[in-house]
């Protein structure tokens, strides 16, 4: 099989285009006509020499790949289902709202956290994304040019993938690459302290923290990462660094009726983020048939906005979007998964 290009940084070019024996400067061209112009094909790279084309084309292939299905929701929600080898199917969510067009993108197929309201979780670990499958997310989209943010929230845990999401980060914030100002790029984490130190010093992207629940022994039971890196050392890790300014750390927060949205659990929640300037994102809960608890409802997600309010903190809501087309993570592809086997 020819070498794929999409992904590669632009050094990585320049090592191609030495294998290759052609200029330096063509790797430039070739980052622009990728990153930039969008092509398809290598033919389509004009300004390369036909000979330059045609040794190229011998070993590499751009490697674009579009959606195997596409999905639209009555909120406007798009969902893209991709197929990347042989059974592996990852997805990826597009929305807009307002003036701003989010998408969420997976870093790998499948995943290793285990975490109990998951889908993606049911499916196991599959393999890690590659930071071109990951780029591809973005290239492939037909409304590309519509984009204003990206979110790695979608399938795996992007600091389980931590070599390959770093990657994708510098095509997409650099010169050569997409050009994405880093503050429009935000990567979350259920809590992996040593890579989330290595990100929080090597870029200058949002960082969000998954918690679900401020207490050890309940967070454990939902979320196995709890023991090996519980939220306590996690927030104490953050507090250690400077948030002022445009960088923000938000924690993000599924509101599962009776279980995490007590009097209790707000109270614990601000001791945790005492001295963090952050804020808590509440989510409302898409519910998966391996995991029966039932999400709270309007009401109920206002009350405990309200606690939280209370102990100081600066608390949102996510407007849910997408609940007709399947777009939690994990859910598409798991039902695909399992439609084929």
């Amino acid at each position: 099989m020819k070498e794929s290009l999409l992904g590669k940084t632009l050094e990585e070019l320049q090592g191609v285009c030495a294998e290759l024996k052609l200029p330096k400067f063509t790797a430039k061209q070739i980052a622009d006509w990728i990153y930039k112009k969008g092509v398809a094909d290598i033919d389509s790279m004009s300004n390369l020499s036909l000979k330059a084309r045609e040794i190229l084309s011998e070993k590499y292939t751009v490697g674009l790949i579009p959606p195997l299905e596409e999905i639209g929701s009555d909120d406007g929600t798009y969902k893209y289902l991709y197929k990347y080898g042989q059974d592996t199917f990852v997805e990826t969510v597009m929305i807009p709202d307002k003036k701003r067009v989010t998408l969420c993108v997976s870093t790998q197929a499948g995943c290793k956290m285990g975490c109990k309201f998951c889908a993606t979780g049911e499916q196991g670990f599959i393999r890690n994304l590659t930071a071109g499958e990951i780029i591809n997310f973005v290239r492939s989209l037909p409304d590309f040019e519509d984009l204003s943010n990206i979110v790695y929230m979608g399938m795996g845990e992007p600091f389980d993938n931590y070599k390959e999401v770093i990657k994708s980060i510098e095509i997409l914030t650099s010169d050569w690459g997409f050009a994405m100002s880093p503050r429009r790029i935000t990567v979350s984490t259920s809590g992996i302290i040593p890579q989330m130190i290595d990100f929080i010093y090597e870029t200058e992207c949002h960082l969000a923290v998954s918690m679900h629940n401020p207490f050890h022994e309940e967070r454990l039971n939902i979320m196995p990462i709890e023991k090996k890196y519980p939220i306590e050392d996690v927030c104490d890790e953050i507090r250690k660094h400077n948030w002022y300014g445009q960088r923000r750390v938000t924690f993000e927060y599924i509101v599962f009726k009776g279980k995490n949205d007590t009097y209790e659990h707000a109270k614990e929640i601000s001791y945790l983020l005492r001295g963090i300037e952050t804020r808590v994102n509440l989510i409302r809960y898409h519910s998966t048939p391996e995991y029966d608890v039932e999400g709270a409802n309007d009401e109920e997600m206002r009350r405990f906005q309200e606690e939280l309010e209370r102990f100081g903190l600066t608390t949102t809501i996510r407007a849910s979007r997408g609940e007709d087309i399947l777009a939690a993570c994990g859910l598409l592809s798991t039902k695909k998964l399992t439609e084929d086997k």
